[in-house]
């Protein structure tokens, strides 16, 4: 037990870092746009302020009291941890990494970091340790609707752009592009995330509901 317990929170927290360097490579590559999530945060904080990672994690907050609602189940401690150290590592990241100096580069980063974002969210759900808040939204959603993964995310992606676009994010091809095809990208990397590490721990494959629908 201790071993798998281990196992799952090092998935999750490489999961979250993964995830964070993703969003990070997205917003170097600001010459395509970014990600309607970031272009939510960036618009709130180009309207009140702070930083992006803490208007991630204020969104966060308010996801995580509506889902609570809308299951009648408290969120596990993943979800809280997410919802607070995805924000920091996004933070960490923005400061860290160089900002590239010609548009190839920052087409690259875009590019780059549109799969890897997509990977670290397939690996921290495959903890099941708690999804964070929006991914949590996202699989509620799925469950209540019986809906594919894709369809969810999609639309949720697509949601949050146009809330950002109104309070005046950055806005581009790109974002148009994480908004259309992040939810196809979790969609195939989820199932061989959650497969590895069951089989890491010995337990047979319970996939997660919408993952393996096309």
């Amino acid at each position: 037990m201790r071993r798998e317990y281990r196992l799952r929170w090092t998935f999750f927290i490489m999961g979250l870092i993964v995830l964070a360097l993703g969003i990070s490579l997205t917003i170097k590559g600001k010459v395509l746009g970014i990600g309607p999530w970031d272009v939510f945060h960036y618009g709130l904080y180009k309207q009140l302020g702070l930083t992006i990672g803490t208007w991630s994690i204020i969104a966060g907050i308010t996801i995580i009291a509506a889902t609570w609602v809308g299951t009648q189940t408290p969120p596990k401690i993943g979800a809280i941890m997410n919802m607070l150290l995805l924000g920091v590592f996004i933070d960490i990241f923005n400061l860290w990494l160089p900002n590239p100096e010609t548009i190839l580069v920052q087409v690259l980063c875009f590019t780059a970091g549109v799969f890897i974002l997509g990977f670290g969210i397939s690996l921290y759900v495959s903890a099941d340790l708690g999804a964070g808040p929006r991914d949590s939204l996202m699989l509620l959603i799925v469950e209540k609707t019986g809906w594919s993964i894709t369809l969810v995310r999609n639309g949720m992606e697509i949601t949050v752009f146009l809330l950002g676009w109104l309070l005046g994010g950055p806005v581009g091809i790109g974002t148009i592009l994480i908004a259309l095809f992040l939810g196809r990208i979790i969609q195939i990397t989820l199932p061989p995330c959650q497969k590895r590490l069951e089989r890491l721990i010995g337990k047979e494959h319970q996939p997660v509901p919408g993952a393996e629908k096309n």
